[in-house]
């Protein structure tokens, strides 16, 4: 779920002025299409199958899932900062099959760093279509599906054959490096105290940033 040109460069926004604290910025957010039907809306956790295509201020296109590299749909989950903060945020509560448009503050993007051929300071548009929605490994029932051997532990093989089952169960084929990448995002955001195993606590704790 690495998003090569969405890895989150962003931080909290929330600084002091006299005494005061400057509002985190916002993401604008357009519904350009919602499904008649919906059957259950994406949160925090859940694993979302997105195209999108990516614009500068200016109009210019900068990046389109459908157009770039193997033109297949992404998958990450939402709100542990695989992707870029602004994602987080405008992307909670839509229906498969929705279509957004996010227009998102530098803040919320890249910020003063910029990556690649994403300037420092930019704001950035993307319209967004959510093809499919599951669950994500932030839930006790996926944690106990998840921990193989009854230890209130994960270790990276648990969680890989999870995410392997999860694929097949949809009728998609698995994907080693995908699921090896996946594998990693999750560790490293998710094993606080770097012991090699993630506890039941460290993987269904939301911290204040998500």
């Amino acid at each position: 779920m690495l998003l090569t040109v969405l890895s989150c460069m962003c931080a909290s926004l929330l600084v002091s002025v006299g005494g005061g604290k400057v509002p985190e910025a916002e993401v604008q957010i357009e519904v350009l299409h919602r499904p008649f039907l919906c059957h259950r809306k994406s949160k925090y956790g859940d694993i979302l199958l997105v195209h999108h295509d990516g614009y500068f201020e200016n109009g210019t296109m900068f990046h389109s899932s459908r157009a770039e590299g193997d033109k297949q749909a992404m998958w990450f989950t939402l709100g542990i900062r695989e992707a870029i903060k602004g994602w987080d945020k405008g992307l909670q509560d839509m229906c498969s099959g929705e279509k957004r448009k996010l227009v998102v503050p530098p803040a919320l993007a890249y910020g003063k760093e910029g990556r690649g051929k994403i300037p420092p300071e930019s704001t950035l548009t993307f319209v967004v279509e959510v093809l499919e929605i599951r669950n994500g490994p932030r839930s006790h029932e996926s944690f106990q599906e998840m921990d193989l051997n009854d230890d209130w532990r994960l270790s990276r093989d648990e969680v890989k054959v999870y995410l392997r089952k999860e694929f097949e169960r949809h009728g998609y084929p698995p994907n080693d490096t995908l699921h090896d990448n996946m594998v990693k995002d999750i560790f490293d955001k998710e094993d606080d105290n770097k012991d090699g195993f993630i506890s039941s606590r460290e993987f269904t704790y939301k911290h204040d940033e998500l």
